[in-house]
């Protein structure tokens, strides 16, 4: 009896996760198994891996890969680096510190589709973007981003809206600091790039760990900057892999090589996770 309530206290928790995540999951492996194209959905043969194998060797498929991983690493090294850098400017005291604070997070509240607009319109148009009067001003070319620099365009929107985020999470690691480890390394006349090297940067490398796991977890599926800027163009040259199962499904009407590419994004975002765990719970261990 002292098994059974808490059971059924958890049912309502278990079924509902089995709905949301385990019911589409084996859903899209059988789809990923037939030949299932949308325009046609009573014509549907079981082909086994076919539908992998038509999407590991999609000649867009070697692009999707490197420019996913390029997206990953420069909007993780840029909100890094950046985020560390403001966390430590406004750490300090100043004028309006609370003012600056909520200035700093409030992108991170912007929804990507708008984010995406914002940047499109206002920024990076070549006409009358913020960025080309700026061209202007200085006698030069204004550059067309989304034509001649694509996927760079897309990491700067992208770094732009995930800055916050790493900047709050550093902000909060700062504040935690020793005060009185602080002042006797100041009393023992440690500069403070010392003061960097030996206690705020070994203090930060965990908030660095969960936002390196948390940011490679979600920009994984980045897909709205892309659809609304660039469309993955031109070409293939900002084409990642969410994208590249968007064209799959919605461009080419084919379901079943769509939920082969959606399968292959959850493996990879799975083991991406999985080492990123365990290097956040070598950092806590320490």
């Amino acid at each position: 009896m002292h098994r059974t309530l808490p059971r059924l206290l958890l049912a309502p928790a278990v079924g509902t996760l089995f709905l949301w995540m385990i019911v589409p999951l084996v859903m899209s492996i059988y789809f990923s198994l037939i030949q299932f194209n949308l325009l046609q959905p009573d014509q549907s043969d079981f082909i086994g891996l076919e539908n992998y194998i038509y999407f590991v060797t999609d000649p867009s498929f070697g692009a999707a890969i490197q420019n996913t991983l390029l997206l990953l690493g420069s909007v993780i090294l840029i909100t890094v680096v950046l985020g560390t850098l403001i966390a430590l400017l406004i750490n300090e005291p100043l004028a309006g510190r609370g003012l600056v604070r909520i200035l700093l997070i409030s992108p991170f509240f912007v929804m990507p589709t708008v984010n995406a607009l914002l940047w499109k319109n206002m920024m990076m148009n070549p006409i009358y973007g913020v960025l080309a009067q700026v061209w202007i001003f200085f006698g030069a070319t204004p550059v067309d981003w989304l034509t001649e620099l694509p996927l760079f365009s897309v990491i700067l929107m992208v770094s732009w809206q995930w800055l916050p985020f790493a900047t709050l999470i550093f902000m909060t690691s700062l504040q935690s600091m020793d005060r009185e480890q602080l002042e006797a390394s100041r009393m023992d006349g440690a500069t403070y790039l010392q003061q960097l090297r030996y206690l705020y940067f070994p203090h930060m490398a965990r908030s660095v760990a969960v936002v390196v796991m948390i940011e490679l977890i979600f920009l994984l599926s980045i897909f709205a900057e892309i659809y609304t800027t660039t469309g993955g163009g031109p070409g293939d040259a900002s084409t990642n892999v969410a994208y590249l199962i968007f064209k799959q499904a919605l461009l080419n009407f084919d379901a079943g090589v769509a939920s082969a590419g959606a399968l292959f994004a959850v493996v990879l975002a799975n083991i991406a996770g999985i080492f990123m765990i365990r290097m956040v719970g070598k950092n806590l261990d320490k």
